[in-house]
């Protein structure tokens, strides 16, 4: 791994040793000498040939993705991606499906058990072709989802929709999945055939996110997607210190620069990113872009009526995500993600508040910015900080 700085490691018993991490919470951006107007700065990111005004992928959950609320992510300048394995792809009209959550949630959670229960419903390739010409007849770039283990069978329905960009996206994604029964994916073979571009994830580490890059993809998905629902902790042992693993996916993706002579492979962040502050951090780390899904729950426009779950809430045999009590509406999607705001707890104007803080901090474009300085240290989020 060249350039790669030694292992902070502990000793956690005789002969037993981990590695260090640390979440988006434990760094902080420090300010440089210059400072710069906010008119001046510049959020936008480009994956391929698609430029977006906001470094936004959404998360491919119902709970905030419906081909409408795709398109007003579109029209805002970000990119929503939608779930082939979701509601919209199993139900001609999910309206009903999406009122018994609501009704089930009163003042509470919708019980898990009803999720696996509307999630039994088989997909409709038909439907999958359907929502994704809905969403580019708006003009907007249409992504989708699909699991690694259900790639082959639902991606022909998805391109042959002309979707722009494809995204596999698991927990854990690897580009060498061993299997002794029937044949895995190669996701090098698979998207050397494409004509699409792929986003694919989630890595966890410098390594997988290097192989991940190897296989061709566009970009890579960096965390397991855990929230404050997440219980992949609980329930698998498994978690993600945000800040380490974004930081070890922008080490491969020099080193692959450096390796290919130039291709240029984009790392996106999906983890606890609830707030506007956890937003420029993940990109101060290193990050092109961001995939969030809870806080845009509380967009007027949210299909899930404020209830948020995760697409692996609704597994049918182990899941790893709870649902949430119904939030009332913050504002509407786009004062969500460009204001203006009416409360100081981050979770509205997010994309306008990572303006300010690269203006704060005297950077021009998302590129420079990941060049910041990070400390680690001081109070946490909500206190006087550094």
């Amino acid at each position: 791994m060249s350039g790669m700085p030694a292992r902070d490691t502990v000793e956690i018993g005789l002969n037993r040793f981990a590695r260090r991490g640390y979440d988006l919470d434990e760094v902080s951006i420090v300010p440089s000498r210059r400072t710069r107007d906010v008119d001046d700065v510049s959020t936008a990111w480009q994956i391929d040939a698609f430029r977006f005004d906001l470094p936004l992928v959404t998360s491919p959950s119902d709970a905030v993705v419906s081909p409408a609320t795709a398109i007003a992510v579109g029209q805002a300048g970000g990119l929503a991606v939608l779930n082939a394995e979701g509601l919209w792809t199993r139900y001609d009209d999910p309206v009903p499906v999406y009122r018994r959550l609501r009704e089930a949630a009163g003042d509470g959670a919708p019980p898990v058990a009803l999720l696996q229960e509307v999630y039994c419903e088989p997909v409709k390739p038909d439907l999958i072709t359907a929502r994704v010409k809905e969403i580019g007849a708006a003009g907007v770039t249409t992504a989708v989802r699909v699991s690694p283990q259900h790639t082959p069978q639902l991606a022909p329905a998805v391109l042959a929709a002309g979707v722009d960009l494809l995204v596999i996206q698991g927990t854990i994604v690897s580009a060498e999945h061993v299997t002794t029964s029937g044949d895995a994916l190669n996701l090098k073979e698979f998207i050397a055939d494409l004509d699409v571009p792929v986003i694919v994830g989630g890595a966890a580490n410098y390594q997988t996110a290097l192989h991940l890059m190897r296989t061709g993809a566009a970009g890579v998905v960096v965390g397991v997607g855990a929230d404050s629902f997440s219980t992949s902790d609980a329930v698998m042992g498994i978690r993600v210190p945000l800040a380490s693993a974004i930081a070890d996916a922008a080490a491969a993706r020099r080193d692959y620069l450096d390796e290919t002579g130039g291709r240029y492979v984009h790392v996106v962040a999906n983890g606890r990113i609830e707030t506007s502050g956890a937003i420029a951090r993940a990109l101060a780390c290193g990050a092109d872009a961001v995939q969030i899904g809870e806080p845009l729950r509380a967009a007027a426009e949210a299909p899930g009526g404020g209830i948020w779950w995760d697409s692996v809430a609704a597994h049918p045999r182990l899941p790893r995500g709870g649902t949430s009590a119904p939030v009332s509406p913050a504002g509407t999607l786009q004062q969500v993600l460009l204001g203006p705001a009416e409360t100081a707890d981050g979770r509205t104007n997010l994309f306008g508040a990572l303006a300010r803080t690269m203006a704060k901090t005297g950077y021009r474009d998302l590129k420079e910015f990941q060049r910041v300085d990070l400390v680690v240290g001081g109070e946490s989020p909500g206190g006087q900080g550094l």
